[in-house]
């Protein structure tokens, strides 16, 4: 089998890829590597992967050819909340884009298309959220997502599958400091507490990346009959978290006394979302916890593997390169 992964040298990419060239399958990486080739450099000569630099805006359509199964992970992968990457390029990069590769996808009759999108797209809200509850997708990232799945779903000869993931943590040696866990993580390591945003009762599910990478290898290697046009939520049930229970188990996990600085205005809008889906259809059950997440983490700061570095924080990285103007629109057209 042979996989084409966009992103590949990202913070999930990397952890895949890897797991596809242990199990055993032929991958080819296409990435811009805007933010280093740090994630690829310990597999960059294996001879069952192939590395290709290119934008998923503009890189030619025959690389696909002769693949098996495409997973679509590039984006920009974090809201833009105070709106200084031009709406533009968002608008290439996570919608575009993601469509142009699916169109790809469906021309050249790829057994399956796999596309990351986000429980985000499901807003804020009471209740248990499942996957057929309806989206409301609140900021520009989630927005972009739901376009994209939207449009995909649409797609009449394509076979397709949406993974709606919950806000992944854990080791990557393409490291993000921007989601919860690993944010609170390098805090509490580099300032010996943890902030948290009033009132801290606020609910937000998570999991860990080798549970994502794991459900994304279960998807690729099921029956196609069982996922073929189905959305399934990437989480568990277990890890709907409030955030201060969030913090209080970092600090448990790492036999840490618990100081916390909390900031910031009340916002209690929460979001719980059902993963059984996933669970009944596959048979996917999930191996790790906050508690594993955190202490590869802090054991990889503490060893110096990774540390608290400009790109590891997604917007701030983009609002840097694309200032540079490294990165720009290209003007792409819709449809």
């Amino acid at each position: 089998m042979r996989i084409f992964v966009t992103g590949g040298a990202g913070y999930i990419g990397s952890i895949l890829v890897k797991k596809l060239i242990e199990n055993g399958y032929n991958t080819t990486v296409l990435d811009l590597f805007l933010f280093g080739d740090k994630g690829l450099s310990d597999i960059i000569d294996d001879k069952h992967l192939r590395i290709v630099k290119g934008d998923v805006r503009t890189y030619d359509p025959a690389l696909i050819r002769g693949h098996d199964v495409i997973v679509d992970l590039a984006a920009i992968s974090q809201p833009d909340p105070l709106y200084k990457i031009d709406e533009k390029l968002f608008h290439e990069i996570n919608y575009l884009a993601p469509i142009r590769t699916a169109s790809i996808a469906s021309k050249y009759n790829v057994e399956r298309y796999i596309f990351t999108s986000t429980c985000s797209v499901y807003g804020f809200r009471d209740g248990l959220i499942d996957e057929s509850s309806e989206p409301m997708p609140l900021e520009n990232y989630a927005k972009s997502k739901y376009m994209a799945e939207c449009d995909i779903l649409a797609m009449k000869k394509l076979n397709k599958i949406i993974l709606r993931l919950a806000t992944v943590y854990g080791y990557s040696p393409k490291m993000r400091f921007d989601l919860v866990v690993n944010a609170m993580t390098l805090t509490l390591f580099k300032d010996k507490k943890i902030r948290v945003g009033r009132p801290g009762i606020q609910i937000r599910p998570v999991v860990h990346i080798k549970d994502v990478v794991d459900s994304i290898v279960k998807i690729i290697e099921a029956p196609l009959d069982l996922v073929n046009g189905e959305i399934f939520n990437v989480g568990s049930d277990e890890q709907n978290y409030r955030i201060i229970d969030l913090a209080n188990e970092i600090f448990k996990a790492l036999g840490k006394e618990p100081v916390i600085e909390f900031y910031g205005e009340p916002d209690t809008r929460s979001y719980i979302v059902s993963f059984k889906k996933i669970q009944n259809i596959l048979k996917f059950k999930y191996k790790y916890t906050v508690a594993d997440g955190v202490k590869e983490v802090y054991s990889a700061l503490e060893d110096g593997i990774i540390r608290d570095e400009p790109w590891t924080k997604v917007i701030d990285w983009w609002y840097t390169i694309t200032a540079k103007e490294i990165i720009k629109p290209l003007g792409m057209k819709e449809g």
